[in-house]
């Protein structure tokens, strides 16, 4: 089908189709989502089961390992771990790489049965397992809601309003609280007190209970009517609580007793608090808000910034709402700096041909191999529901070089044809329809060299997919423009050939005698520069090991996170103490904006790459917005050097939010052992890790996941005298916790909302309780006569024990942890391999490296599926084009000389080699593969026209000179733009470097394997 004729002879109709691109273009445009990043799953479940009581090794034993053994019946099962601690089991789920999102929800269906097969199984007191499969749920606005001079309670009221509010918004999928800590109602009551008056523990429970319960009393019948009874009685208010009569004993006499006559009932808040949240040095308390899927945020944005301006009117002073994190501002930015990088690119490779090919000509490709093709490569984005976000974007710019390949190489064919007199329609369709076929082969090959990442099953895969899926309508629809659009503008806008020079040779210029020069002896030394250019392969991949290493760069937010971690046990009030003299710092340094304080669990997840770190009293995190990039690495830099000098109590870690897929800890070292491997041995293998990270230069921030060993306050109970004192274990226990948190003995009820109702010592015992267990006072459950621990006990021993253990995969294991210092992370592993596999480990026990190691081996051999079709595909291709095997191999013998350019352009900036640098490698290959055929396919054309092959063999590189030259020029100069992105920087080096050698070697290395492989003599022995 000739399709250059086809538009050429339906005008009218090309024309019509043109229209059509460009408006759907610029519609398909403005409603494309967009998003700062590609939306990937993340298959990632969480199980949390309650134990109270416990110990580590208790929950470990008794629950973790339970579910874990049902777990593992899953196929769907990548790994799990998990970590047990007193009283809690926390397992995490991971599914095998290939389930995405819309094969995610049958799986937690599946997940959600095998553990509720397990549930009967677990022992008595155990908590329901709760099974979070929304881990990766990403809140992409989050609010910080601040007072000054308010209650707490009265911060609460107004944020709870707030959520309302916002919750309607449109677009809005969900609203959540972050720090809002849960309501208590105490009761204070002395024990010395309690006995005094003769009343019991239980019979105050027993009382409350009944008292507050929802009862039946049933209904009546009178005349016609039938009438519920409902006893008064329930408690209306906290006050009620202390009208409750009890019965005691006062001077020998029975009488009836208020609650307030011997307690004090106060409402208050779960004391210590499991959470706390600061902004900006004032109390405050988050409000994260997720976008309904397939939402433009920009829009969610502006929805929700409109409804909060309304409500700030209201608010009163001192009510400060701020943002922490707001999505739609990070889509905007990232989207305008794509944009004008695109643009940047497009007026690039405009100017460029209009110098090196005449306005006319550049003009002409502009519009049929740019503006066209990415026109229309919208609509079919909005057609597939791809959205405007880094990847997409991305791969316009990298397409975009190679988009124009297309239309240069018929522009080029159509102006030397006029310029030698032909018809301009003839010269049009056959400039066209002759390398119809074989720009084809070339643009499908150049798309395959994308497949791979396509077809990943790993999460970079589904990351960075789509950087194939536009990057392969994108050169597809230039092929398409430049049979039908690209005729059509030349015939209309080029000049007719120059009087008095018709039929002359446009290839007799300086330039083309020059080459045809290099050609003449590289073609006649063929086995010397060859062997040259082999030498010069092997040079660059001995010097690649110099290159540095980076999985992933880091991400352009003006946001800075610093962990903060204690020793393991530290009260959660000191953590949050310790923290406040970071914010201070942070506050005044002139490169920020705001500080966001989260003590004893990381944030909301608000970037879909980073996950929120597990629920610590010892651990905080601050998030720090900053006034400008560079304020990003001054902030940095700064506060790094501050925490090592003025926080020498923790361990702080101050670090940049990366892109793409994100390790939380870069360096990650895990010994395992047997299921239940002695945790000594563990701590030991584990310490001597540590001791190596700690040895070198190249690690900071190393710790053990295990964390510190923390004592316990241990009542040696006495069995015998127990018994004959008539107390049990439980009533002891009960007492015991009654002198420190409380116990619960009875449920208020607000609205729709059960307020537990505590029982507790009065401040002054429970703050001398850790060193006063012996001296409480213990009543039977039969008696009214209480009894001294002491006399039940041998003793309060403080044993050392583990407060977390970790398991992966139901082994129990311990993994080191740290941070590259000044360095990436492959260099440091490779710094410190050695020391590490001279480690002893005992029969049974097992090295294994996590971390970024872990990820970016599993995202490269998640590629190797998708190489082999990729591989065949482009191999046939160039077969059937050539109908030879000969072609094939001098096309893809040529491909790997390009690692000459890529290594020393990598080694000249010393920008890291990683994932995205990797693309870009890969499509070089597409790159050089297609410049390989379009010289390929006009030596076959001069051969047909009779030439003899070395004339056939030079003349071709000669005329292809201009059109590969000019479509490299367009790709190298186009990616300039992307040098100043931190995210496509590696891959604009590797494109820039290795395309200028891959040009080089394509434009001489071709003909000269050609002369080779067919034993073309040089021109001097023919």
């Amino acid at each position: 089908m000739n399709l250059a004729a086809i538009a050429i002879e339906k005008r009218a109709i090309a024309y019509f189709g043109v229209a059509l691109v460009v408006i759907g273009g610029v519609f398909c445009f403005f409603q494309l989502g967009q998003l700062e990043d590609p939306e990937f799953s993340v298959k990632t479940a969480v199980i949390t089961t309650t134990y109270p009581g416990a110990s580590a090794e208790q929950v470990e034993l008794e629950i973790t390992d339970r579910i874990e053994t049902k777990l593992q019946e899953m196929t769907e099962l990548k790994n799990v771990y998990s970590n047990s601690r007193p009283g809690l089991s926390i397992i995490k789920v991971d599914i095998k790489s290939h389930y995405w999102s819309e094969r995610l929800p049958q799986v937690w269906d599946i997940l959600r049965k095998k553990v509720a097969d397990v549930e009967p199984t677990l022992p008595p007191g155990a908590g329901k397992p709760k099974v979070g499969d929304d881990f990766g749920y990403v809140f992409g606005f989050l609010l910080a809601v601040s007072s000054d001079g308010f209650s707490y309670a009265e911060l609460e009221r107004y944020v709870k309003d707030m959520r309302k509010e916002l919750s309607v918004v449109s677009g809005v999928a969900r609203v959540d609280f972050w720090g809002v800590q849960d309501k208590r109602i105490y009761v204070d009551v002395s024990t010395t007190q309690l006995a005094a008056l003769n009343i019991t523990p239980e019979q105050l429970i027993r009382t409350l209970q009944s008292e507050n319960m929802v009862v039946d009393a049933g209904s009546v019948n009178h005349d016609s009517k039938r009438f519920r009874v409902t006893p008064t009685g329930e408690f209306a208010s906290p006050e009620d609580i202390a009208d409750l009569a009890v019965s005691g004993t006062v001077v020998g006499r029975d009488e009836i007793l208020r609650i307030r006559d011997f307690a004090s009932v106060s409402v208050g808040y779960v004391d210590p608090p499991m959470q706390l949240m600061r902004h900006n040095g004032r109390p405050a308390i988050a409000l994260a808000i997720a976008p309904g899927a397939g939402e433009n945020v920009v829009h969610v944005g502006n929805a929700i910034d409109h409804r909060i301006n309304e409500l700030l009117a209201d608010l009163p002073v001192g009510i400060d709402v701020q943002r922490v994190s707001w999505q739609s501002d990070q889509v905007s930015e990232s989207i305008r700096a794509f944009m004008i990088s695109l643009l940047e690119a497009v007026a690039i490779v405009l100017i460029l041909l209009a110098v090196t090919m005449g306005v006319r000509p550049g003009i002409i490709i502009g519009i049929s191999g740019l503006v066209f093709p990415i026109l229309g490569t919208f609509i079919v984005m909005s057609i597939m529901g791809i959205d405007l976000h880094r990847i997409s974007l991305g791969a316009l710019i990298i397409a975009m070089g190679m988009m124009v390949d297309n239309a240069i190489v018929v522009t080029d064919g159509i102006m030397v044809r006029i310029a030698q007199g032909r018809d301009r329609v003839e010269a049009a369709i056959e400039a066209a329809n002759g390398p119809a076929l074989p720009l084809l082969g070339a643009t499908v090959v150049a798309c395959m060299a994308f497949y791979p990442i396509f077809a990943s099953s790993y999460d970079t895969g589904e990351y960075a997919g789509s950087l194939f899926t536009v990057v392969a309508i994108s050169l597809v629809l230039s092929w398409l423009f430049c049979q039908t659009v690209a005729p059509l503008l030349c015939i209309a806008m080029l000049p007719g050939p120059k009087a008095g020079q018709p039929g002359g040779d446009p290839y007799q210029g300086k330039l083309y005698r020059w080459f045809r020069g290099v050609l003449s002896w590289t073609i006649r030394y063929r086995i010397l520069f060859l062997s040259g250019m082999v030498g010069l392969l092997l040079a660059s991949v001995v010097g690649f090991r110099w290159v540095p290493q980076l999985y992933f760069p880091d991400s352009s937010r003006l946001q800075v996170m610093i962990d903060y971690w204690v020793p393991q046990g530290t009260r959660i009030e000191e953590t949050s103490a310790g923290l406040e003299r970071i914010e201070e710092y942070l506050q005044q340094h002139e490169a920020t904006a705001s500080v966001s304080t989260f003590v004893g669990k990381g944030p909301p997840r608000f970037y879909l790459p980073v996950s929120a770190e597990d629920p610590y009293t010892s651990y905080g995190q601050i998030i720090i917005n900053t006034k400008s990039l560079d304020g990003v690495n001054q902030l940095v830099s700064d506060t790094d050097a501050w925490v090592k000098a003025n926080v020498p109590e923790a361990m702080v870690r101050v670090r940049k939010y990366a892109v793409g897929a994100f390790d939380d800890w870069k360096i990650e070292a895990r010994f395992s052992g047997p299921a239940n491997a002695d945790t000594a041995t563990l701590r030991r293998l584990a310490e001597a890790g540590a001791n190596v990270l700690r040895e070198t230069p190249l690690a900071k921030e190393v710790r053990v996941n295990w964390r510190q060993r923390v004592l316990a306050l241990q009542p040696q109970l006495n069995q015998e005298r127990a018994r004959w004192a008539g107390v049990s274990r439980e009533e002891l226990a009960r007492v015991l916790k009654r002198s420190s948190d409380g116990v619960v003995i009875g449920q208020y009820r607000e609205d729709d909302n059960l307020i537990p109702i505590l029982a507790r010592n009065i401040q002054s015992e429970r703050e001398s309780s850790a060193t006063s267990l012996d001296e409480l006072h213990v009543t039977p459950r039969l008696s009214t006569k209480a009894v001294p621990v002491s006399q039940i006990i041998d003793g309060v021993g403080m044993p050392w024990e583990d407060p977390i253990i970790w398991r992966w995969d139901r082994r129990r294991a311990i993994t080191v942890q740290c941070s590259p210092n000044g360095v990436t992370a492959p260099t440091l592993r490779n710094a410190v391999l050695e020391k590490f596999n001279a480690i002893d480990l005992p029969p049974g026990y097992r090295l294994d490296w996590d971390g970024e190691y872990w990820s970016a081996k599993q995202s490269q051999e998640a590629l190797v599926p998708g190489i082999v079709p990729a591989v065949v595909v482009m191999l046939f291709i160039l077969v059937a084009l050539f109908n030879s095997f000969r072609p094939m191999l001098i096309c893809i013998g040529v491909i790997p000389f390009v690692m000459i350019g890529i290594t020393g352009g990598l080694l000249m900036t010393q920008t890291p080699f990683g994932f995205i640098a990797l693309l870009g490698a890969m499509s070089l290959s597409g790159m050089m593969i297609k410049n390989g055929v379009v010289l390929l396919d006009e030596v076959n054309a001069n051969l047909g026209r009779g030439l003899k092959p070395y004339n056939a063999v030079v003349e071709a590189a000669v005329s292809r000179l201009s059109p590969v030259v000019n479509a490299a020029g367009t790709t190298v100069l186009g990616v300039l733009p992307m040098l100043q992105d931190v995210f496509w920087v590696a891959l604009a080096v590797t494109i820039f470097f290795g395309l200028i050698v891959g040009t080089l070697l394509t434009m001489v290395m071709v003909p000269t394997l050609y002369a080779l492989f067919y034993r073309i003599p040089a021109e001097s022995q023919r």
